[in-house]
């Protein structure tokens, strides 16, 4: 079946944006359709410096603001920002040349609250290596850029790694997939030139070209994310932007991953790449998209999950019992060699579920497969994809 141009439906009764569920065996997919799922798991640090990075944007400043303006959409309490008043770090001393990315990997390892003083007008900070949390430095890990910041991997390094179950940042319980800290928050801030090329070696390592997070829990707000990149080839490796990791046994029911009001992409030349998951990835993780842009990002990979990628444009999501809610959001020009130029999602045991509301998803081309009558979407789940008030179209 063709599906058509334009696709607009309302559903009736409420749909919750909020709480979302996960529960997943970390590898293995069952590979159904033309295109697949597979699974993954897990661990560490530090990028090489691997080429076919695209060239970073000249200036960050002249991108896009962060989040959908249009986007209406209740923010649940647990995604509102966090308290910043009482800062274990500041960065800087009040001069640009103050903000170096030696301080700032600093004052991520000794954790907690973590501003910036770099001066009144926006400012670079350029990492040369990772920034690594700590998993006893928290509960709570916070990063706020008061909107002037922008992190900047050079094209070069990934720039922020939290891994429960690495045990060189500390391993705090012996279900490392499941503890529900660190809780990171990542607040006004740009990231951009973020590489993680070079990590995927067979264990979920790779991925999460800015942010790669493993156990725990993360939530984004007020971001934006522009010309990160991770493998271009690889079966399940994901998140040119940001790759979150195995929620198991129900874990992320309670704790999804929260985006707020954040962009990625958002007009040529700024998108996020990989082989999977443009933008964002997960194995095991449940999402919740509130007031967000996705746009540009690219799935480059090809083969689908029998071969190296090419799955999900803007959003892959892979695993068992996880939830996907999009609410408020405007995904569009994401392109995908294979399944889910917009969104590529799987739930294994067809547990899981997919809600879209008050949203816009439009101008994502078709790859080789997608689910009909869902332009620019890929889905296997526990029913159709929920959607309300909102628009798919080609």
């Amino acid at each position: 079946m063709v599906p058509p141009k334009a696709w607009v439906v309302t559903l009736l009764g409420a749909l919750a944006v909020g709480a979302c569920s996960s529960s997943n065996d970390a590898g293995g997919g069952d590979g159904a359709s033309s295109g697949g799922p597979s699974g993954g798991g897990s661990s560490s640090g530090d990028p090489s410096s691997s080429g076919g990075a695209p060239p970073l944007p000249t200036s960050p400043e002249d991108g896009p603001k962060a989040g959908n303006p249009d986007g209406k959409c209740a923010v649940p309490a647990d995604a509102q920002p966090e308290d910043i008043s009482n800062p274990r770090t500041v960065v800087g001393t009040g001069t640009p040349e103050s903000c170096t990315g030696d301080a700032f990997v600093a004052a991520v390892e000794a954790g907690g609250v973590i501003t910036f003083n770099c001066g009144p007008a926006p400012a670079k900070i350029t990492l040369t290596k990772t920034a690594k949390i700590r998993n006893d430095k928290g509960p709570k890990i916070v990063i706020d850029g008061g909107g002037k910041i922008t992190l900047d991997g050079g094209g070069k390094v990934r720039i922020l790694y939290q891994n429960a179950c690495d045990q060189a940042q500390v391993w705090t319980t012996g279900d490392c997939n499941n503890q529900p800290d660190p809780v990171l928050s990542l607040q006004n801030l740009t990231f951009v030139g973020g590489n993680a090329k070079g990590l995927e070696t067979g264990d979920n390592e790779g991925g999460g070209g800015a942010v790669y997070v493993r156990g725990g829990r993360l939530k984004i707000i007020n971001s934006r994310f522009f010309g990160n990149v991770c493998d271009d080839l690889g079966s399940d490796v994901g998140g040119g932007a940001v790759r979150v990791l195995q929620h198991l046994n129900g874990g992320s029911v309670s704790r999804p991953t929260y985006i707020v009001n954040s962009t990625f992409g958002g007009k040529a030349g700024y998108g996020n790449t990989c082989a999977n998951g443009g933008a964002i990835s997960s194995i095991g993780v449940s999402y919740t998209v509130i007031n967000s842009l996705l746009s540009d990002n690219k799935a480059i990979g090809h083969g689908a999950n029998d071969g190296e990628g090419g799955n999900g444009g803007a959003i892959y999501n892979d695993g068992n019992t996880f939830n996907l809610e999009v609410c408020g959001s405007v995904i569009e020009d994401n392109k995908a060699n294979e399944g889910g130029s917009a969104i590529f999602y799987v739930s294994n045991d067809r547990s899981g579920m997919l809600f879209i509301k008050d949203s816009k998803l439009r101008r994502n081309p078709r790859g080789t497969f997608e689910t009909a009558d869902f332009p620019g979407l890929f889905v296997l789940a526990k029913s159709p994809p929920q959607v309300e008030n909102s628009t798919i179209e080609r």
